[in-house]
């Protein structure tokens, strides 16, 4: 059998534990368990990443990477403040409907890392990060559009995210989508409004 390198396995590993955790569940997601899900020897898993808790800030790291990334790539560059702020609330949501698992294993093991201290820094550099990219379109949209913030960047997508978290988790324990994008709507205006913009409701892209 040929020799497969740590840095080739990392991926694999990384692959297969959010594979067997979106199925069955952080509390699933064993070595072992994980082990067997890609095939290899329980050693494999260890000797690529060190411990349990080590694969888990990957896989963290991993879906936190993968849904900034889809954000930004659909958030046009053209376009007013206002709209802006729209296209992102909407391209987030997008994720939410299309991607529910994967948003749904984030949260699991954001309560799981609170009762885990060796992955508290995980969940601190998971939030730092999404807060970050966050702050950085609302600052980026405003120095393009020439919008004079009313609050600081960061203040606003403090708001906006404490608003899309507790909207994702409704999303995903009693769906009602036309509630759900009201509110979303509602959430982007008071961002909006926040930043010292018109206070009225602001118009979502077609399709959130």
């Amino acid at each position: 059998m040929a020799h497969v390198s740590a840095a080739e396995r990392r991926p694999q590993l990384i692959n297969a534990a959010i594979d067997l955790m979106t199925r069955e569940g952080v509390a699933a997601g064993s070595t072992r368990a994980i082990a067997a899900e890609l095939g290899v020897a329980q050693a494999t898993v260890h000797y690529t990443f060190g411990t349990k808790e080590d694969l888990y800030r990957a896989v963290m790291e991993q879906l936190t990477h993968d849904l900034i990334e889809q954000v930004e790539r659909a958030v046009p560059e053209g376009t007013g403040f206002e709209e802006t702020v729209a296209a992102l609330a909407s391209a987030l949501w997008r994720t939410l409907r299309e991607q529910p698992t994967s948003h749904q294993l984030l949260t699991e093991l954001s309560m799981f890392a609170l009762r885990t201290p060796r992955l508290r820094e995980a969940l601190e550099g998971h939030y730092r990060e999404v807060m970050g990219v966050t702050t950085k379109l609302v600052a980026e949209a405003a120095e393009r559009t020439g919008h004079q913030l009313a609050q600081s960047a960061e203040t606003i997508a403090r708001l906006f995210l404490a608003g899309f978290d507790g909207l994702s988790v409704q999303h995903l324990s009693l769906r009602d989508e036309e509630a759900e994008l009201d509110c979303l709507q509602a959430l982007v205006s008071a961002a909006v409004a926040l930043a010292g913009g018109r206070l009225e409701l602001v118009a979502l892209p077609d399709g959130p």
